[in-house]
């Protein structure tokens, strides 16, 4: 696991976390939207960049 991969699925757990903070508070469900859409990529960019790929 490389840097770059640890950062991104930590940017993406982070994302998710402030999705789920957000939809507690009832915020709009556009800004949720969006956080889960950013979480997901940074997720799946993570995930994709690691080493057992190869």
């Amino acid at each position: 696991m490389n840097g770059l991969s640890t950062l991104l699925i930590f940017v993406g757990l982070f994302l998710a976390g402030g999705a789920v903070s957000f939809w507690k508070q009832k915020l709009p469900k556009s800004v949720v939207a969006v956080l889960v859409i950013a979480s997901v990529l940074a997720l799946a960019a993570g995930v994709l960049r690691l080493e057992v790929w190869k």
